[in-house]
């Protein structure tokens, strides 16, 4: 996100609080799973806004500044936006020893000690009382659905799976979702699940209380949706599976039937009705393939195999109309709860742009997304299990076409193109962010470069 995204920091009459935390914040974002810039010192720390939620509890957006990566067509963005909420008191009990950001030597907390308030119960049942009650705290929004009651008292727990993002589930009831990088406007993940809801769609929880801010600019900070309790995620089912020899291809059947359904209800929601633009879908994949192999050397013998796919597009079926779609689907994005699956986090691939998230695309994406995933899944365990991935595979698409009512099998060339296209995304993730997993993309890329299959 360029830094000009957001409006220029708030003044303040008071000492300034970046004198306390600037020094600490520098040191203790890069190590935060969910900071994107792991790749990029942090060069500049400006505060966008700070709000006292309650007595020891501060909410803050700051905007981080990085020295720009090289890369075809300029750099990477110069910057980006953060909530934290951030506990200050004197001294920090034992429990809290993992939550600690570090202790403030000057400005307005000088001596004390600074920690990162979501791993503190009282926190965190406090910040559910303002989710219960809708009201203002300086700029930011509190709202809710007053048809869904949420009981107070509810015991929080922070997630410590790893995420873009920070979840705190309530007494099993409820999980709240806090967006940790902010972009303006109005998240996919709030947008998506409510309209859904309206279509009558259950495959997908609806939203219950949400936040947001007004200030620096109109930008959605967090969620609380009903939790399903006793779920299991798709990934560890599939990874169940694959341990135990069982099959998957009756559960991968019905996944493809659930997330045809929720494009269908998506298409009603979100009424768009174009064929995708071929020329512009080949030229921006290309163009990302092209910044990926500036980055990530392995790709570049690939390259031309891989242009051919998306070249491919130019001739091939344009397939279904562009819609909303999820963005970011895979076997971590599903649950299976009540016998049946269910659908979450449509917030898209966080590390695009807002607008590109929220705008319509093809549906086959998020199909080559789940395609990919068992094939991640396959490669789990050694020996590698190709056709337990091609079955799952067959099976997934099968389920879809006998909901979407056309079949992605018979999609090849644009099958194929979004397939490499989500592929590229995982290598440049993955050398960025789990060097070890790199190889599972990289024998897609292989595969997709030359046989095309």
């Amino acid at each position: 996100m360029p830094k000009t995204a957001f409006l220029r920091p708030r003044r303040t009459v008071v000492a300034d609080p970046m004198v306390s935390l600037g020094d600490l914040l520098r040191d203790w974002l890069p190590r935060q799973r969910w900071f994107a810039g792991k790749d990029r010192p942090v060069t500049d720390l400006s505060l966008l806004s700070m709000t006292e939620l309650f007595p020891g509890c501060l909410h803050l957006l700051v905007q981080t500044g990085h020295a720009p990566v090289p890369a075809p067509g300029g750099g990477t963005p110069a910057g980006d936006c953060y909530q934290l909420l951030l506990g200050v008191r004197q001294h920090l009990s034992p429990r809290l020893g993992r939550a600690l950001v570090g202790r403030a030597e000057a400005g307005p907390f000088a001596g004390m000690t600074v920690y990162d308030a979501l791993h503190d119960p009282r926190s965190a049942q406090l910040l559910l009382e303002r989710l219960r009650h809708p009201g203002t705290a300086g700029p930011l929004r509190f709202e809710c659905d007053p048809s869904v009651p949420v009981p107070a008292g509810l015991p929080p727990r922070l997630l410590d799976a790893e995420q873009s993002n920070s979840s705190l589930v309530y007494g099993d009831e409820f999980i709240l979702k806090l967006f940790r990088r902010i972009q303006p406007g109005v998240n996919p993940d709030l947008e998506v699940p409510g309209a859904l809801a309206g279509q009558g769609c259950r495959r997908v929880p609806a939203p219950v209380a949400w936040f947001r801010t007004t200030q620096p600019q109109e930008a959605t900070l967090g969620l609380l949706q009903p939790y399903l309790r006793d779920a299991s995620d798709g990934w560890t089912l599939a990874l169940r599976a694959l341990a135990t020899g069982d099959d998957f291809t009756a559960q991968a059947h019905e996944l493809g039937q659930a997330t045809a359904e929720v494009h269908l209800a998506l298409a009603a929601a979100f009424p768009a009705g174009t064929h995708g633009e071929s020329g512009r879908t080949a030229e921006a994949m290309t163009e990302r393939l092209d910044s990926a192999a500036h980055c990530v050397p392995a790709l570049k013998p690939f390259v031309p195999g891989l242009r051919a796919a998306f070249g491919a597009l130019a001739t091939c079926d344009a397939g279904p109309p562009a819609q909303r779609i999820h963005g970011d689907l895979h076997l971590g994005q599903v649950l299976w709860a009540g016998r049946e699956w269910f659908v979450i986090d449509f917030e898209g691939e966080p590390s695009r742009p807002l607008n590109e998230r929220r705008s319509a695309h093809s549906p086959v994406r998020d199909i080559a997304g789940m395609l990919r995933s068992f094939d991640y899944a396959a490669r789990q365990r050694r020996p590698w299990r190709p056709e337990w991935a091609r079955r799952c595979r067959e099976a997934f698409c099968a389920g879809y076409a006998s909901r979407a009512g056309w079949d992605p099998r018979k999609k090849h060339g644009l099958l194929r193109a979004y397939e490499t296209d989500r592929a590229v995304y995982e290598v440049l993730y993955e050398a960025r962010h789990r060097p070890d997993w790199l190889p599972v993309p990289m024998a897609a890329i292989e595969r997709l470069a030359v046989r095309g299959d």
